[in-house]
């Protein structure tokens, strides 16, 4: 189900947004979370009990049903824990930039933002360090996170710069017009060359860090196609049509075919390890979408990073590889966001749209 969002304002921190048919019965709370804007979801639900959300003009619930053509205004708090977050000069590779979007290839190994256990060491002390302190609109704990990858996951991640941008960036995830590439290897030939998987993702019911299939978990659907197999490992092209949270790794798992290196769903460490790979081998290649201040369509792309590059030469895919300047990438066929097909190839940064001159 498609959602969509139109008539916000962003000024200082305050934004008022309509809801449209898309958004209508869901919770309050999910809503404005799914925004990017306003922080997490604990500190939305606190800010809605603090009365600094309105729906119509009423203070209302986080878990009120929302309902076509009602007015959500907001004047996002600024949460008290962001203080324990400090720039950090942590170099970023940056594969496209303008006044509005920050696009970086994220390395395996480094968390997008804060959370318990791992406040130092994130895409966001980073980004602190790299604007001189954070744009005065924009959540302190997740300036400009619209979407994330997981830490052990390395490739494209899209920035906004300012809340206007995150919002019609999230508007974007929200209504699945952002199309996003991966590649994945995992243990096993999978019987069908291509397929889709469409089974319903929630929280595990014992082990609460971790996500499972399940009946009741939110709609998830993840496309697939084989690229190449060798000594018991086969090369995946995933498109998620969906972002639950570790949809890929789920799914995949769900298969029968987890992803090497993937310590949590079943990925076998150990023998990843013997194969040179030290983390899940999950790259995000390509992300795809149109410019939230422009109009024009964006695809940007990042290169297989060196670890799974050489786990492939060492597997004897190589073939699968074209050598470039910029590094080894792999063919393929991706949707353009306006729906037309087109070839392209990973491994090196593109876009349709360039930023106007100062």
């Amino acid at each position: 189900m498609s959602s969509s969002r139109g008539g916000s304002e962003a000024s200082r921190g305050s934004f008022h947004v309509m809801v449209e048919r898309g958004d209508a019965r869901q919770r309050l709370d999910r809503f404005l979370t799914a925004l990017g804007v306003c922080g997490t979801r604990s500190q939305v639900q606190r800010m809605i009990a603090d009365g600094s959300v309105r729906v119509d003009g009423n203070v209302t619930k986080p878990g009120a049903l929302l309902r076509c053509g009602q007015r959500i205004d907001v004047i996002p708090a600024v949460p008290r824990a962001a203080s324990t977050v400090e720039p950090e000069a942590i170099a970023l590779s940056v594969l496209y930039e303008d006044d509005w979007l920050l696009v970086i290839d994220k390395p395996a190994g480094l968390v997008v933002h804060p959370a318990p256990g791992h406040w130092q060491g994130t895409v966001v002390g980073a980004l602190l360090h790299r604007w001189q302190g954070r744009p005065a609109d924009l959540d302190p704990l997740r300036p400009g996170i619209v979407h994330r990858l997981d830490k052990d996951t390395s490739g494209v991640l899209v920035i906004a710069k300012d809340a206007t941008t995150l919002a019609e960036l999230g508007r974007q995830f929200r209504a699945r017009e952002v199309t996003k590439e991966y590649l994945a290897l995992v243990w096993g030939e999978l019987r069908e060359r291509q397929g889709e998987v469409r089974r319903p993702i929630g929280r595990h019911p014992v082990h609460r860090k971790r996500m499972s299939v399940r009946a009741g978990g939110r709609e998830a659907v993840t496309r697939y196609r084989v690229l190449g197999e060798s000594q018991g490992v086969s090369v995946l092209r995933v498109v998620p049509e969906t972002g639950r949270t570790h949809q890929i790794r789920v799914h995949l798992a769900a298969l029968g075919h987890p992803i090497l290196g993937d310590h949590v769903y079943g990925g076998g460490t150990r023998r990843a390890g013997d194969l040179g790979l030290h983390r899940q081998a999950l790259h995000a290649v390509s992300l795809a979408l149109r410019h939230p201040r422009t109009g024009a369509p964006l695809c940007v792309v990042a290169p297989v990073p060196d670890d799974i590059r050489q786990l492939l030469d060492k597997l004897g895919l190589s073939r699968l590889t074209t050598r470039g300047a910029s590094s080894s990438v792999l063919p393929r066929y991706a949707p353009s966001p306006s729906g037309s097909r087109h070839r392209t190839h990973l491994g090196t940064a593109r876009s349709s749209h360039r930023a106007p001159p100062n």
